[in-house]
């Protein structure tokens, strides 16, 4: 698996200046994988036998260096096009919130926490990322659940807002700011990128579907127009509504009505018997399962879109049971809207359902590889320690999922007994045979400086 892993990102050698400066990222690289506990920068220097050397030059690398954090992302798209079998690519977005203690690092600042109770809104101070996965089905070739390989990973903007009795030029400014740099502009900035990336690693002839949750589905990511590309959001089950007015009165001065008079919302329309449901099969949770869901063609959004045709699928809720002798539950209901009325609806609703291994992501990220761990403070070093590591863990799972595909082999040894059943490789599994072959086979590894052992991982996990 090392030299696959190698391979992916052995092209990083033409994004740096030096080789020196290459050695250094692969050590760091591998440094983050042999580390156990938190994954700071300082664990990965000792980890990799450089602790009693200078280490100033691994925190330079990120605070002085000259690269690009947005072009280490570029062979991992090269190498995740050859594992789609499609006729186009899709990918899903999202933004995360990573929890930081110090209150003077840039683009920080108090934010709601999403995992807060709903009957309280709790805030946490941190710094908020947009991410980008290209969503592989290989449950075309296995019967496996589809895999999230990040290829975007960047800081969304902070800006600190004025005091109260300051000059209402700042006021103004600070305005003007956060309406021109969003979560949702960014998103529609860098939608653009990955478009003109694909292009660029061979993927022009392929489609671009794209797939956000309700935070992105509004007028100006919707509205974005972008060549080659279909978005498809989850909106509010209170979203007005209409139809076009197919034969308006004559208006005796002014334009002639262009909305029906009579609004709608999505649930209203999942109440609605006139709408029969339709069944379908799709791939969700490793199994083939029937769900049941209504099409509405050429809806408008008059407050969001506007004139803007749109489609509206609505799935039922999904049943399910907590055990064996429970009684049965619902999952709530989704309303999706998307501005491609030519896809085929059984592709845009499976597509939906395959967004949530960003969800995975982020988990895997937070929980196994440390994001937001790594203590920096350097203008450049906030938004690209974590691309570096997002960069790294998506090489990881690629390489795994060219090697093994979707399941989990005889090379996934010494499971408990719990996780004998599991179907795919968790990101500790990969993990945890990364580190067997570092700790058997050093010869891989040693020729970029890299000098650990099995008790070096763990004795150096003090540092």
């Amino acid at each position: 698996m090392i030299n696959t892993f190698l391979q992916i990102i052995g092209e990083w050698i033409k994004l740096f200046p030096q080789e020196r400066t290459f050695n250094r990222a692969i050590r760091l690289a591998f440094g983050i994988f042999t580390t156990l506990g938190r994954k700071t920068i300082s664990r990965a220097i000792a980890t990799t036998g450089r602790d009693q050397l200078d280490w100033a030059a691994d925190y330079r690398f990120f605070s002085r260096c000259k690269w690009d954090p947005c072009t280490l992302f570029r062979p991992i798209l090269r190498k995740t096009l050859e594992q789609i079998d499609e006729d186009f690519i899709t990918v899903g977005y999202d933004d995360t919130l990573v929890k930081k203690t110090g209150k003077k690092i840039k683009g920080s600042g108090w934010a709601r926490d999403p995992l807060g109770p709903p009957f309280c809104t709790n805030f946490v101070w941190g710094m908020r990322y947009l991410q980008a996965s290209i969503l592989l089905p290989l449950y075309n070739k296995e019967e496996t659940s589809s895999r999230g390989i990040p290829v975007q990973f960047v800081q969304l903007p902070k800006f600190k807002k004025p005091r109260w009795n300051a000059p209402q030029e700042k006021h103004d400014e600070y305005q003007e700011l956060i309406k021109k740099y969003n979560s949702s502009t960014t998103f529609v900035k860098h939608l653009k990128y990955l478009r003109n990336e694909l292009d660029y690693a061979g993927g022009r002839d392929k489609h671009l579907v794209t797939v956000v949750d309700g935070s992105y589905c509004n007028k100006t990511c919707l509205a974005s127009n972008v060549s080659r590309a279909t978005i498809i959001g989850r909106t509010r089950k209170n979203a007005r509504l209409y139809f076009k007015d197919l034969n308006p009165p004559k208006p005796k001065r002014g334009k002639t009505r262009f909305y029906h008079p009579d609004s709608f919302t999505p649930e209203e329309i999942r109440k609605n018997n006139n709408y029969e449901y339709k069944k379908m099969k799709i791939h969700y949770g490793g199994n083939w399962r029937e769900i049941r869901y209504k099409e509405v063609e050429k809806v408008y959004w008059k407050y969001g879109t506007k004139r803007l045709p749109l489609r509206l699928v609505i799935i039922a809720p999904t049943p399910y049971k907590r055990g064996k002798n429970r009684k049965l539950c619902y999952r709530d209901p989704a309303y999706l809207l998307t501005t491609d009325h030519d896809l085929d609806i059984q592709i845009l609703i499976q597509k939906y359902f395959d967004r949530w291994q960003i969800e995975v992501n982020f988990q895997e990220e937070k929980r196994d590889m440390g994001l937001g761990q790594a203590q920096v403070w350097s203008e450049k070093s906030i938004p690209r320690a974590p691309a570096f590591l997002v960069a790294t863990y998506s090489a990881m799972i690629l390489s795994a999922v060219i090697l093994y595909g979707g399941s989990r082999t005889d090379d996934f040894h010494m499971l408990p007994k719990w996780r004998k059943h599991s179907r795919r490789p968790s990101c500790l599994d990969i993990m945890t045979r990364l580190r067997f072959e570092i700790a058997h086979s050093p010869g891989k590894v040693k020729r970029f400086g890299i000098n650990t052992s099995k008790e070096a991982m763990i004795f150096k996990s003090a540092a």
